[in-house]
């Protein structure tokens, strides 16, 4: 379960306009947090950003996987965004037959409700926790993800790299701009010293 606090910053993002990648940013972000403070590892940086992702999904934050992805992948992000539709439509119903109840005055026994979520089973949960524990926490260095994030850019095209840089720049603001620009600023002037 992702924190309250993680939730609320997406939700924030949404609110804002901004993409659905920029709203699962806080998950992953949150992720790599959890494996710097050792609550689990990660093999590598990119498996520490699958399992933000997954969150994200889960939680209703439509980011979609790149069209380079695997099957696999791309099936278990399937998996996830109907996870967080099924959370959404049961705690709906949910709400609706507590209504319901309030004005028929009928008990909580006589509730017809099904469950729909299916639950991971226990064993399974256990397993995958007690893996990820053995992991180490490298996979969430400075180092690590800068070289994931070199990874995944040369990838891509530099036209592609442009429009992003371009639509960056246009979705900043002009404050966020100037703060950029003075960051970029006092690092030329460290490296020309």
């Amino acid at each position: 379960m992702p924190e309250k606090k993680t939730t609320a910053r997406a939700r924030k993002d949404k609110r804002e306009g901004k993409s659905a990648s920029t709203q699962a940013g806080e998950y992953v972000r949150e992720e790599i947090e959890h494996v710097r403070e050792g609550k689990h590892g990660a093999r590598s940086a990119k498996q520490a950003i699958a399992i933000g992702l997954s969150k994200a999904r889960r939680d209703g934050v439509k980011a979609k996987p790149s069209r380079s992805a695997s099957k696999a992948t791309k099936k278990k992000a399937a998996q996830d965004s109907r996870a967080s539709t099924r959370k959404r439509s049961s705690g709906t119903a949910a709400k609706k037959s507590a209504s319901r109840k309030r004005a028929t005055g009928t008990s909580a026994r006589k509730s017809t409700a099904k469950k729909t979520t299916a639950r991971k089973s226990t064993a399974r949960s256990k397993a995958s926790t007690a893996a990820l524990k053995r992991e180490g926490r490298w996979a969430a260095s400075k180092r690590a993800l800068s070289a994931q994030g070199h990874k995944a850019a040369a990838k891509r095209s530099a036209s592609s790299r442009s429009a992003s840089a371009k639509k960056a720049a246009r979705t900043k603001g002009a404050t966020g701009r100037k703060t950029a620009a003075k960051k970029a600023a006092r690092t030329r002037a460290r490296k020309a010293s």
